[in-house]
């Protein structure tokens, strides 16, 4: 319960450190600042469920909660399950039972709680766990999806035979399911029950889709209640989604047919209120370049089967878009922010909401439409949870995990700009320590997001990276927006097309030629460091620049052949490349940082989860060995038992210290040991 005090003191305003002086954070203060994210509003748009992240050192894990706010008030946590955690809230109708999957020792399950108080109490006993849920409109049913269970050949099989797999050959299948919902069922799971057997008589799930050769995505219920919308898709493997199509289910009869089938993907993403039409995005025909164009956005009937594309202008992606009397919502990259907008379906036209806070992480809007709960950021503040009416945009600030910083020296960001070599504008985040001194010449550390169609935003705590500690050491922190990434355009990204990395390259170079030409910059004291394709970019300018002291590379690329034959995203560089190794091995090998090997000359440290599939091991081995080679101050650490992101928070300080001492030496000069205590 100690958690859970502390949690509630940043809610409520109550500082957990003395105002007297500033200081620098741990770097485990740093990983313990609490994140939220998913916020529910509830259907009459009085309360908001949203999800809570802390940090349990002594599990080593992260348990995520759902807490509530009631009218506006501070809020409060709703539910505790530290050992695997609750989320994906969901209102009733009514706004009655707040709903959300957890697993308590047999699957994920979802289990009920009302904001009136009292325990919460499982809704579903199915074997195997569920994947996620919806409400029926009348709030008498769950619908769910489940992946399918092993026949009885292949159970037989692995009995016979053992554990193996033909890659590509058994991919699962998630199937839909009905199920009721009692509340009075609460009593019966909550008797003491002394049998071997279940005593309790759990409801019946009822097939909806099954025996079919698909698996179901998202889905969702029309607001009149006599039909389902839903995602299908080949299977359940990561790059099936580029073949999803858009189906409708007729609960009644149970029905389906396919609405929306276009070669490319096709997904659904609201009801129009009055249950006649849906709308969607879509790649319509193109398989070229889904990692980096513009969506469509369309509506179409569903008995007319009459379509109308919307936001044809509007030259950036449109995400989490709901449908409401007052128009169609949405958020979008805007260069360093993130902000909402508003589409008229009737004309299809875009307007922009005001622009407060600056960055919009995700939000939810009331049944009719009046009111908008999201979380936000800004450059000084922590993500906050904000409502607001919609008739009358003014945020309002319901919570202040801010307040858990205030005696921090964070970062001071600033937004600046500057040409690359080939004259595209760039943007990038300059982080400054607090008593930044133009005068003087500074260390500077270049921080490569990952995406590559991500974007950096203002923020007072840049993590996984000591930024804070490099900051109050006395060094500028750059965290470049190069070519590629989102909020500047689709032209934009569509620069990495067969210039994979090299453009970037340029980006981050010119950059440091822009603060250098300011007088700001020490070009005798610098690090550049990035995770993932951060990491790849990272790897290039190891490989080709000799301008820095110290490189890092998190879970990089070094070789595109490499990471073709064995990533889970195929697709990815033959849309960035244009082509196979096989067709066109020129633009693999001037892409690829192990090309320029023999150029190598930097420190560089390698970093990387023992299990990632989305950049494979092998790239980190690859560099290793190349940079020994050419006797390359080098060293690989690999974090076991962890993939592509580094989710346990031990393995994540870990991961910050090692980054500390590498460039503490070989930047500052620093002999840095690791506590052990």
């Amino acid at each position: 319960m100690k958690k859970l005090f502390l949690v509630v003191g940043v809610l409520v305003g109550q500082l957990i450190f003395p105002q007297s002086e500033m200081k620098v954070p741990s770097f485990e203060e740093v990983l313990s600042v609490p994140i939220p994210s998913n916020p529910q509003i509830s259907p009459r748009g009085k309360h908001i469920l949203f999800q809570l992240r802390t940090v349990d050192w002594e599990a080593n894990n992260y348990d995520t909660e759902i807490w509530l706010s009631k009218n506006g008030g501070k809020p409060f946590q709703l539910t505790d399950n530290p050992e695997s955690s609750s989320y994906a809230p969901k209102w009733s109708p009514d706004g009655k039972w707040a709903a959300f999957l957890s697993n308590r020792g047999n699957g994920n399950q979802i289990h009920v709680i009302s904001p009136a108080g009292g325990e919460s109490f499982p809704a579903t006993n199915i074997k195997g766990g569920i994947n996620s849920f919806e409400w029926s409109p009348n709030g008498q049913q769950f619908t769910f999806s489940m992946n399918q269970k092993d026949s009885k050949e292949e159970m037989a099989m692995n009995e016979r035979f053992g554990d193996f797999e033909i890659d590509d050959k058994r991919p699962n299948h998630s199937w839909l399911y009905a199920i009721d919902f009692d509340p009075e069922h609460r009593k019966a799971v909550q008797l003491p029950c002394h049998l071997e057997n279940d005593c309790i008589q759990w409801p019946k799930p009822i097939a909806l889709i099954d025996s079919v050769e698909f698996s179901i995505g998202a889905f969702k219920w029309s607001p009149d209640g006599s039909k389902i919308v839903f995602d299908k898709q080949p299977n359940n493997l990561t790059n099936s989604y580029l073949q999803s199509d858009i189906g409708i289910l007729d609960v009644k009869t149970k029905q389906w047919n396919v609405l929306v089938r276009n070669s490319s993907f096709d997904f659904f993403f609201d009801w129009s209120p009055d249950s006649k039409s849906i709308g969607y995005v879509t790649a319509l025909d193109s398989h070229n370049g889904t990692y980096y164009k513009n969506n469509h956005v369309y509506t179409i009937s569903i008995d007319s089967k009459d379509k109308q594309e919307l936001a044809k202008d509007f030259d950036e992606e449109l995400k989490d878009l709901v449908w409401t009397e007052n128009g169609i919502y949405a958020m979008a990259y805007q260069k360093t922010k993130v902000q909402l907008f508003v589409i008229d379906p009737s004309k299809g036209t875009v307007k922009m909401l005001n622009d407060s806070p600056n960055t919009i992480q995700s939000f939810s809007i009331s049944d009719d439409g009046s009111t908008i709960a999201f979380l936000g950021n800004t450059a000084d503040n922590l993500k906050e949870l904000y409502t607001s009416s919609l008739s009358d945009y003014a945020p309002k600030k319901n919570t202040d995990f801010t307040a858990r910083i205030s005696n921090w020296k964070v970062a001071q960001s600033e937004v600046i700009r500057w040409r690359s070599k080939d004259g595209t504008m760039i943007e990038g985040i300059l982080h400054k320590p607090k008593d930044y001194d133009a005068s003087k010449k500074y260390p500077l550390l270049v921080n490569v997001h990952g995406g590559p169609t991500a974007a950096d935003h203002p923020t007072p705590i840049p993590v996984f990276y000591p930024v804070l500690q490099w900051l109050d050491k006395g060094a500028l922190v750059l965290r470049p927006n190069y070519r590629g990434s989102g909020g500047y355009g689709e032209k934009f990204r569509a620069l990495n097309v067969e210039n994979l990395g090299l453009g970037a390259v340029d980006d981050i170079l010119s950059g440091i030629d822009y603060l250098d030409s300011l007088g700001i910059i020490d070009t005798n004291k610098m690090g550049c460091m990035g995770w993932s394709h951060g990491g790849y970019i990272t790897a290039l300018l190891a490989t080709t620049s000799d301008r820095f002291k110290a490189f890092s590379v998190g879970a990089g690329i070094s070789n595109w052949v490499t990471y073709y034959v064995k990533t889970d995203l195929h697709p990815f560089t033959i849309q960035y490349l244009r082509d196979t190794p096989w067709k066109n091995p020129a633009i693999y090998a001037k892409t690829s940082p192990i090309t320029y090997i023999n150029q190598a000359t930097t420190p560089t440290l390698i970093q990387h989860g023992e299990y990632d599939q989305r950049v494979p091991i092998e790239n980190a081995y690859e560099l290793l060995q190349g940079l020994r080679d050419q006797n390359v101050d080098t060293k690989l650490i690999v974090y076991n038992g962890l993939g592509h992101t580094i989710y346990k928070p031990k393995e994540r300080l870990a991961a910050v210290w090692h980054n500390w001492q590498w460039f503490g030496n070989y930047v500052f000069g620093e002999d840095i040991k690791i506590p052990v205590e």
